[in-house]
C-alpha cells in the first residue's frame, strides 16, 4: 500500500526560532518534493518563567506577545491562501499549532483551540524545570543537576499531565530528552520509558490522541526518529492507531526531510499515515 507523502511539523516565519520562511515559499518547495500535504505548526510557547525568552511569535517582522491574537488572524488567513492556491496543484495546506506544554497554560490552550479554526494541535514538552532540554545550548543546566531517575520522573510526570489534559491531537516528538540526553547519561537513556509509558500510551489510545513521528533526530546525526522503534512498538501494542510523520522543519531546506524513511518505518511496523482536517484523522 502507498502512503501519501505529507509533512506534518512545519515552522514558517511565525516562529521565533525558524528562519524568515513565509508559507507560500514552504507550499512551493513541497511541490517540488511530491509532498501531498503540509502542516504548518508555529510554536506557542506559554511558560510564565520563560516570557521574556519564549512568550513570542513573529508578525510582520515583529517580535510581538504569542498572547496579541492578531497574529493568529494573520496566520489562520494566510494558511487558507494558501491552501486555495496549491490545491489546483494537489496540495493540501493545514493550519496547525505546536504547543510547548508546561502546567497552568491549559486555559489559554483551551481558549484558543476553541475559538480558531485549527486542523492540527501538536502537543510537545521542551521544557523542564524552566529549562529548554530542546536546546543546545540550555540543555546541559538540566542534564548536569538531574539523575537519570529524575529525568526519567520529570519528563513523564510531564508527559501524562499533558495527555490528560485532552487538549492536543498529537503528541511531537515524544523522546526529546534523548537529542542533548544521550550524550550526557549514555545509552541508558535509551530505556528510560520503559515501565511508565505503557500506561500513558493506553490512556492516549483511550482519548484517541496520536504519535508523531519526528525526523529532526537525524539532522543531529543519532541513528533514529523519535520516538525509537521500540517506544513506536509499544505505542503500536497499547492499541494506538494514529500516527503523523514531521520534518519539524525550520529552514526551507529541512522541509521533507526523510520522509520517505519514517514512511517505510511505519509500513514496517503495519502502522497507518494520518491527515487532519479540522481536528479529525484521516488515515492516509
Amino acid at each position: 500500500m502507498e502512503y501519501l507523502r505529507t509533512d506534518y511539523h512545519v515552522h514558517p516565519n511565525y516562529s521565533i526560532d525558524a528562519f524568515p520562511v513565509q508559507i507560500r515559499e514552504y507550499c512551493k518547495k513541497a511541490l517540488e518534493l511530491n509532498l501531498a500535504e503540509i502542516c504548518f505548526t508555529t510554536h506557542i510557547e506559554l511558560e510564565p518563567e520563560r516570557r521574556e525568552i519564549d512568550n513570542f511569535v513573529i508578525f510582520n517582522g515583529e517580535k510581538i506577545s504569542v498572547f496579541n491574537h492578531a497574529w493568529l488572524d494573520s496566520y489562520l488567513s494566510e494558511i487558507a491562501q494558501a491552501n486555495q492556491e496549491f490545491r489546483h496543484y494537489n496540495l493540501k495546506v493545514k493550519a496547525g499549532i505546536e504547543v510547548g506544554y508546561c502546567r497552568g497554560c491549559e486555559k489559554y490552550v483551551e481558549e484558543i483551540v476553541n475559538n480558531y479554526p485549527f486542523d492540527f494541535v501538536l502537543g510537545a514538552i521542551h521544557c523542564l524545570d524552566h529549562i529548554a532540554i530542546s536546546s543546545m545550548k540550555e540543555s546541559p543546566y538540566y542534564f548536569q543537576n538531574k539523575s537519570l531517575a529524575e529525568l526519567r520522573k520529570e519528563y513523564f510526570t510531564t508527559l501524562e499531565e499533558m495527555v490528560t489534559t485532552g487538549l492536543f491531537d498529537c503528541i511531537a516528538h515524544l523522546d526529546l530528552y534523548i537529542r542533548y540526553g544521550l550524550r550526557h547519561y549514555g545509552p541508558e537513556i535509551l530505556t528510560i520509558h520503559r515501565g511508565v509509558i505503557e500506561s500513558i500510551f493506553s490512556e492516549m489510545t483511550r482519548r484517541g490522541m496520536g504519535l508523531e513521528v519526528n525526523t529532526s533526530s537525524r539532522r543531529r546525526g543519532l541513528k533514529e526518529f523519535h520516538p525509537i522503534r521500540e517506544i513506536l512498538d509499544l505505542a503500536a501494542r497499547a492499541g494506538i492507531k494514529i500516527f503523523t510523520v514531521g520534518s519539524d522543519a525550520h529552514s526551507l531546506d529541512q522541509l521533507g526531510d526523510y520522509i520517505d524513511e519514517a514512511l517505510d518505518l511505519l509500513k514496517d511496523l503495519n502502522l497507518r499515515n494520518h491527515v487532519f482536517t479540522r481536528r479529525k484523522a484521516v488515515p492516509c
